[in-house]
Formats: C-alpha cells, sequence, structure tokens
C-alpha cells in the first residue's frame, strides 16, 4: 500500500530491526518500546485494521498463525516463561497509529494490568 510506513518496512524501503519473518509477517523490535521486549508482528498482506480482516479460511488462518509467531518470539527472546502480553489495538481510540495491522509482544518486566 502506498505510503504505509509498514509496507514499506516489509519491503525493505525503511530500516527495522527484524527479528523474525516467514512467507506472512515480519516481526521488528518497536522504535519507541513500552518494555524490555516489545517486538511488531506485522503481516506482509496490508489489512487496515482487524476490521478489515475477512472471515474466510485464509484470513483466519493468518490471525492464527500471528499468535503462533508471537509465541515462538516469545520463547526466542526468553519471556515464554514469565509471562507476556500481545496486544492488537484497532482504530485511533484503541491507539492504533500505523493504519496496518499489526500485534504488539511485550514482556521481560512486570506489565501494569488495567487500563
Amino acid at each position: 500500500m502506498l505510503n504505509c510506513n509498514f509496507c514499506m518496512i516489509v519491503d525493505g524501503k525503511l530500516p527495522s530491526e527484524r527479528v523474525y519473518e516467514d512467507d506472512d509477517f515480519i516481526a521488528v523490535k518497536d522504535i519507541h518500546p513500552k518494555a524490555p521486549v516489545h517486538v511488531l508482528i506485522i503481516p506482509k498482506k496490508h489489512y487496515d485494521s482487524i476490521n478489515d480482516v475477512g472471515e474466510h479460511i485464509g484470513d483466519v488462518d493468518l490471525m492464527g498463525k500471528m499468535i503462533i509467531v508471537a509465541k515462538r518470539l516469545a520463547k526466542k527472546e526468553g519471556i515464554s516463561a514469565s509471562g507476556y502480553r500481545m496486544t492488537i489495538n484497532n482504530g485511533e481510540d484503541a491507539g492504533q497509529e500505523v493504519d496496518h495491522i499489526h500485534m504488539h509482544l511485550l514482556g521481560g518486566e512486570p506489565l501494569r494490568v488495567g487500563f
């Protein structure tokens, strides 16, 4: 998608610190981390938000795979035993800053509970 920062990261047109890549996703370290481990898991296929994810098997499989990628990264980053948070912000009121769906994986210290 034109002018999408995450699409440009996927295409290698913007720098990032990649920690994972496969056919469907890349994962990069967040440039403004909120925890010692803060990784963004980004689908290579562009969706503006969760509202754009269809209910057909391809999209459902992709979203399920995102959770599996987060689990693998939590183990790789050494936070699977102590605990971690997976967050998808959807829309401006929820704090979504980039119009390309992505999951935040956070951990490495006790995280504040509550909203």
